[in-house]
């Protein structure tokens, strides 16, 4: 165990899992676990529930718990950038802890790297890597998009200014939005902002056409749009620090000041190109980016401000082990145990409530797990 811990930076039991010694920030693991939440169950659960009334399936409520097509935004296709945004945040308060224990900016650059290469391994694994069908095996993946994201940021972080690194998040949003004025060679005449048009699809085509999540067409997780991704991660950053370091008594006003210009320009630049999380188009980052910023305000004013914290632990069980509980989704069988228990319940109901049923089941079992884990202080630290 302790060479495998030595080699891929895998902790499997530590006792503080984020800011180590330093005093946390309870609002972060509540945050974090309120968003993973939606795609460990909730998302279901809030569908059932709307299907038991007339319409429901279709109601707004129910549409928002999946993702857009392809432009446009609703609830589902913000938990991605929110995840990576609260990546990007807890970064400054884990830098400051490793300098001040005398940790060297070379050795931290080397944990960054180490850090962001596991997730793209365990990407690898999450898409099926041990079926061994090495050459249709999808390579981008949710956690690759967040190791590199993260981790081109952290070294930003580490050897930039504040201030380089907000011209450098300004470069980013324009380069890639004149790059993606650029329409596809192979798909002249399809429209550069369009599935079958757009440059980055192009790339991914060109360099790995059959390792995309649809063959030899496009990948929402392509190399191209990891760009954009590290502004995301840069914008999480920019707020935790601002958290860490700044003297303002009115930091949550600060933050929805911030959010409210983030949005405003991210709506104005979505006139000229769409919100879109497929291409995570400069416009998504900045209306995401407002929405992250919104939600960390209203979770840090209630938690960490305010101290109303009794009713936390039901999300941070879920923000501490969040990459264990994406993992385990794809491994373990919880919708098997949750039918081994309720099933039975469930063949009593009516299609509708079947569904719910199982749905809060499935919930069940995985919060259970990650109550486990946490109860025995079990993580995965990557």
């Amino acid at each position: 165990m302790n060479w495998i811990r030595k080699q891929t930076g895998l902790v499997l039991r530590v006792d503080i899992p984020i800011f180590e010694t330093m005093k946390r920030l309870v609002s972060i693991d509540a945050l974090r676990g309120f968003d993973m939440m939606f795609i460990m169950g909730m998302a279901g659960i809030i569908t059932a529930i709307c299907g038991l009334f007339p319409g429901g399936g279709d109601s707004w409520l129910s549409v928002q718990m999946s993702h857009v097509a392809w432009d446009g935004l609703r609830h589902h296709d913000t938990i991605f950038p929110l995840f990576l945004f609260i990546s990007g945040m807890t970064f400054p308060f884990s830098y400051a802890n490793r300098r001040e224990r005398g940790v060297s900016n070379a050795r931290i650059f080397w944990v960054t790297l180490r850090r962001g290469m596991v997730l793209v391994a365990l990407g690898l694994v999450y898409n099926y890597f041990f079926r061994l069908q090495l050459s249709t095996l999808r390579i981008p993946s949710v956690l690759a998009r967040i190791g590199l994201a993260w981790m081109f940021a952290a070294w930003l972080f580490i050897w930039c200014g504040w201030k380089a690194r907000a011209i450098i998040v300004a470069v980013i949003l324009v380069g890639y939005g004149l790059i993606l004025t650029i329409e596809a060679p192979d798909a002249a005449g399809a429209g550069a902002l369009t599935l079958e048009g757009n440059i980055v699809g192009y790339v991914d085509r060109m360099l790995m056409p059959n390792h995309l999540l649809k063959k030899g067409v496009f990948d929402p997780e392509g190399l191209l749009s990891t760009i954009p991704a590290i502004a995301t991660a840069m914008l999480g950053q920019f707020t935790g620090e601002f958290v860490k370091d700044s003297k303002c008594r009115r930091k949550t006003l600060w933050m929805l000041a911030a959010a409210v210009l983030l949005l405003g320009a991210g709506l104005l630049w979505s006139l000229w190109q769409p919100v879109n999380k497929k291409l995570w188009t400069s416009s998504f980052v900045l209306v995401v980016g407002a929405y992250s910023v919104a939600m960390f305000a209203l979770f840090y004013y209630i938690i960490d401000v305010r101290g109303w914290k009794k009713w936390t632990p039901f999300f941070t069980v879920i923000g501490m082990n969040s990459i264990t509980i994406y993992m385990a989704q794809r491994i373990v069988p919880f919708k098997q145990v949750s039918e081994f228990f309720l099933g039975g319940l469930a063949g009593l109901m009516s299609p509708p409530w079947a569904k719910l049923v199982l749905a809060i089941g499935y919930f069940a079992v995985s919060w259970l797990f990650l109550w486990f884990l946490h109860r025995h202080k079990v993580y995965l630290k990557v």
